[in-house]
């Protein structure tokens, strides 16, 4: 069984959704791509809810979504790092 970070990108904004932060979530996407030197005004960011992986003790995830608004594809190092996937 893998473990997460606790201060991993996706499970900051999973806790947000949880405790009725939604609206705050955009703007800690928008300060990780900042980190990462990416401008978030290229991005647009879509929050999905997924069903959470067996075993999880939450019943929904939240998975981020990013566009490029140029159309070009969006790095999938980026998106794995976003969404912790190994």
């Amino acid at each position: 069984m893998s473990q997460h970070n606790p201060h991993s990108i996706q499970l900051q904004i999973n806790r947000m959704f949880e405790s009725g932060q939604a609206l705050f979530a955009k703007t800690k996407v928008d300060d990780w791509l900042k980190q990462r030197n990416e401008d978030p005004f290229d991005y647009e960011i879509i929050f999905n809810k997924i069903p959470a992986p067996v075993g999880s003790r939450a019943v929904m995830t939240i998975q981020v979504e990013l566009q490029r608004k140029d159309g070009a594809p969006v790095d999938e190092w980026l998106l794995a790092q976003l969404n912790d996937l190994k």
